[in-house]
């Protein structure tokens, strides 16, 4: 028999009413709305100014309008993103990019004031318009498929009323109306599986922790996110806390447990703060605390700030982070959702994992499995950087391609340059090649391929890049983080790692390809936990994918990348040269660059540290530096004899 949650729809519905009444009190405000994204994303690219620049300029102006701050929208690569939206002018809400002061000034006046939307700094329109292509037009936006990140870039973070107003905090009132074990099935034929990286299936595990007898069960919401290059959770954090907290609650709801925890890191300042603004939040409207909404469930989150960890990602080395002890994970079983956290039963779940539970709460499973593929349903969050032409946050249906994903979806590779490889999974991933682009993007078919699904993060590299220098940095990352519990990870990828420094220095054997690879299978068998067992799957995916790159380094001491500094060197083109253009000589930080008899640059080859620096300061007109590998192949300019100067008496 379900439970009775009357009373929790009355309450919640008196929620509704008032956030409802203050969404249209904004919304139907006789003045335009001005919408920022100010998640990291949009700070870091000056979205704080850009707001300052918009706030002085309606004051001096003596324009009314409404300044509402957003998460991010997953353009990254646009931000500061702005949308204004300005009835009076008849125009639909517009979406403005890369918003500078400047820029917040002039449409201030020339939108804001005139009317005038100045269609050449138009990235779209949000509705459909004759006069502006609308930004679902966009590959960038009509391929993706918003499921956690529906609400993200949408609603203000901070304001639980917004998120309510959305249908926010809906299934958590459908919960509580029905039985545990119904939510623990509804979502075991959802398919639902965990987002943190491994795949396993969500509902399993709940089933599992909630069979197992105990006085007090625990939650924990895995917000460790370590990966180089990924920030898809702290993004979701700091966009729309309140849906990750809404699948935590119904998670302890399904599985018997009345507290959790939401273990995230420090260096996510932003994520901290308006997770814990949003928990004052849902406490002062009844949505945690001694009985939720008036119902029988009684249910507590904390917060706790881990220390940056990598190898804390790890379940087990995550329990023993939060019982005060050096985080190195530990055998199974018994696994954490028989005897976890001070040995009670634990469900430690992703950011993403959560925040797809109420969607499917509220939706049915059948809608969820609909989406993406039949081992993998739903949608996948993708942080896209490197060589890209719109780098950012991706939300996609399982199944889409590699090449949809990089090509239509992100842009391809900039400057039209030849694409080589992409890196998915992390450091516990693979680098795959263009042979591979077709692959579709779910848990079985990138693991067949070499790679794995991971936390999400995604590294594109274009011709110009070099795998052998890729893998030795994931290497090194992966042997700095390691816990060093394990003989064969502590001790064999510093072996790995010394391997590659060789190689990529132009020291490298001919035994070395063997050896990385005898090495890396060893690994991965000893290993106790996913870090040790997939830290040589960048080592491997690129011996097997682009063995010429290794032969290339080891043979010919050259790197086809040309980014390892020992195996390259820079130059000056004297036919190219302009006589007394010093712009060259300006940067170097070691003063390597001379000028010779003909007033033209040459580089000293001894006092040169293979910055860059000189190629970038190049004039493009002239473009006379010039950078090759091997070293020999650079033509060998004398400096001439420098006078010394006379000491001063």
């Amino acid at each position: 028999m379900s439970p009775d949650n009357t009373q929790a729809r009355q309450q919640y519905d008196a929620l509704c009413q008032a956030a409802e009444a203050k969404r249209a009190a904004f919304e139907q405000a006789p003045v335009p709305k001005i919408h920022i994204g100010m998640a990291t994303c949009g700070i870091a690219s000056g979205a704080l100014d850009t707001r300052a620049a918009f706030e002085e300029t309606l004051k001096e102006r003596g324009i009314a309008a409404e300044i509402h701050s957003v998460g991010c929208h997953g353009h990254c690569y646009a931000e500061p993103v702005v949308i204004i939206d300005h009835p009076a002018s008849g125009f639909p809400p517009v979406f403005y990019h890369e918003v500078t002061p400047g820029k917040a000034r002039m449409l201030t006046k020339l939108f804001l004031e005139e009317g005038d939307p100045r269609f050449e700094h138009v990235f779209g329109a949000t509705v459909e318009n004759e006069m502006i292509p609308t930004v679902m037009e966009f590959s960038r936006f009509n391929q993706e498929k918003r499921i956690v990140m529906e609400k993200c870039g949408q609603i203000d973070p901070e304001s639980i009323d917004e998120y309510i107003a959305a249908g926010g905090y809906a299934a958590l009132v459908q919960t509580l109306g029905l039985a545990p074990d119904q939510i623990v099935a509804t979502i075991k034929s959802s398919g639902l599986r965990g987002r943190g990286g491994a795949g396993f299936p969500t509902g399993a595990k709940w089933e599992m922790a909630a069979a197992v007898e105990a006085d007090a069960k625990i939650v924990i919401c895995n917000a460790d996110e370590g990966d180089p290059g990924a920030y898809m959770d702290r993004t979701i954090l700091e966009s729309n806390p309140h849906q990750v907290l809404e699948g935590l609650a119904i998670c302890a709801y399904a599985v018997g447990a009345g507290r959790a925890i939401v273990y995230v890191r420090s260096e996510y300042p932003l994520a901290v703060r308006t997770l814990r603004t949003a928990l004052a939040q849902a406490r002062e409207h009844g949505l945690l605390g001694a009985g939720v909404l008036g119902s029988p469930f009684d249910f507590e989150i904390d917060i706790f700030e881990g220390s940056g960890a990598f190898v804390c990602g790890e379940e087990t080395g995550l329990v023993q982070s939060l019982e005060g002890q050096r985080g190195m994970p530990v055998h199974r079983p018994p696994y954490p959702v028989e005897q976890g956290l001070f040995g009670q039963p634990t469900v430690i779940n992703n950011v993403k994992t959560l925040a797809s539970i109420p969607p499917i709460v509220e939706k049915g499973a059948d809608w969820f499995r609909s989406i993406g593929t039949e081992n993998s349903p739903g949608t996948a969050i993708f942080s896209v950087v490197g060589d890209v032409v719109h780098a950012g946050l991706v939300e996609i249906p399982m199944g889409v391609t590699l090449r949809t994903l990089i090509f239509d979806i992100c842009g391809g590779i900039p400057n039209q340059k030849a694409f080589k490889a992409v890196q998915i999974g992390g450091p516990s991933g693979g680098c795959l090649p263009e042979a591979l682009l077709d692959t579709p993007i779910d848990f079985d078919s990138l693991t067949t391929a070499g790679a794995m699904m991971g936390s999400g993060g995604i590294v594109v590299m274009d011709a110009d890049s070099c795998v052998v220098d890729v893998a030795r940095y994931f290497l090194d990352f992966t042997q700095k983080e390691s816990c060093g519990k394990c003989t064969f990870c502590r001790i064999g990828t510093r072996h790995l790692l010394d391997i590659l420094e060789r190689v990529t220095t132009g020291e490298g054997r001919e035994a070395d390809v063997g050896q990385l690879e005898r090495l890396s299978a060893d690994i991965k068998a000893g290993s106790l936990c996913g870090l040790g067992k997939t830290a040589a799957n960048p080592v491997l995916t690129s011996l097997q994918y682009f063995p010429e790159d290794y032969q290339a380094h080891i043979e010919e001491k050259r790197c086809p990348g040309m980014m390892c500094r020992s195996l390259m060197t820079y130059y000056i083109d004297l036919d190219t040269c302009a006589r007394g253009c010093d712009a060259c000589v300006g940067v170097c930080p070691t003063e390597a660059i001379f000028t010779t008899s003909t007033r033209k640059k040459g580089v000293d080859q001894q006092l040169c540290v293979k910055c860059g620096e000189c190629m970038v300061a190049c004039p493009p007109e002239y473009d006379a530096v010039r950078k090759v590998s091997p070293p020999g192949l650079a033509p060998t300019i004398e400096r001439p004899d420098t006078p010394r100067k006379p000491e001063k008496p």
